[in-house]
């Protein structure tokens, strides 16, 4: 029997989820004495930041996007919807912009997003019906997480143009193009 055993924390010896998946996996071979696991650090490739020049340029990388970031009063942000979620790029990105002390803060009410005062306008593209209402909304992570994520650092009122069900053929493709479009031109000016 095998088992895959995949971290994603960078906390380290400090990762509670770290923690707790390594004692499942002590747990299951000591149910199954002949179980082959594969271990795949996700987090590993980078353990510190001065280590290799990819990990140094990832971090010049970062601080660039951050600075770009800030400096924006408009952010126009292209998102599609890949299996439920943000393509793996643009939850890169945003994971270089959620910097604590830079974008938000915690204070003793909670979170507290700092990066507040921006126009975000995002356009999410999906090949199915994943709006409300639809059998698969519950299964739309990519509009709900943008929204949660830009609250998150003060962006409250993101302007959300939504083309849907681009794979369901050419015409219904042609129609969710030309309604994105014409939303697209209708967008207030300031």
């Amino acid at each position: 029997m095998k088992l895959l055993h995949v971290d994603g924390s960078i906390l380290g010896p400090h990762s509670v989820s770290r923690t707790v998946s390594a004692a499942i996996v002590d747990r299951l071979r000591a149910q199954h004495p002949g179980l082959d696991v594969i271990y795949r650090d996700l987090a590993g490739a980078q353990p510190n930041a001065t280590n290799t020049p990819d990990v140094q340029h990832d971090v010049e990388l970062g601080r660039q996007v951050l600075e770009e970031f800030l400096a924006a009063d408009i952010v126009v942000i292209g998102a599609p919807l890949y299996n439920f979620t943000l393509s793996s790029q643009l939850k890169a990105w945003i994971d270089r912009i959620l910097v604590a002390g830079v974008t938000f803060r915690y204070g003793p009410t909670g979170a507290e997003g700092l990066a507040g005062g921006k126009r975000v306008i995002a356009v999410v593209s999906r090949g199915g019906l994943y709006g409300p209402g639809t059998p698969a909304a519950a299964a739309e992570h990519a509009e709900t997480y943008l929204r949660t994520v830009l609250a998150f650092i003060g962006i409250t009122a993101p302007e959300v143009i939504v083309a849907e069900g681009i794979a369901l053929g050419p015409e219904a493709r042609e129609r969710a193009l030309a309604g994105a479009l014409d939303a697209a031109a209708a967008l207030k000016a300031a």
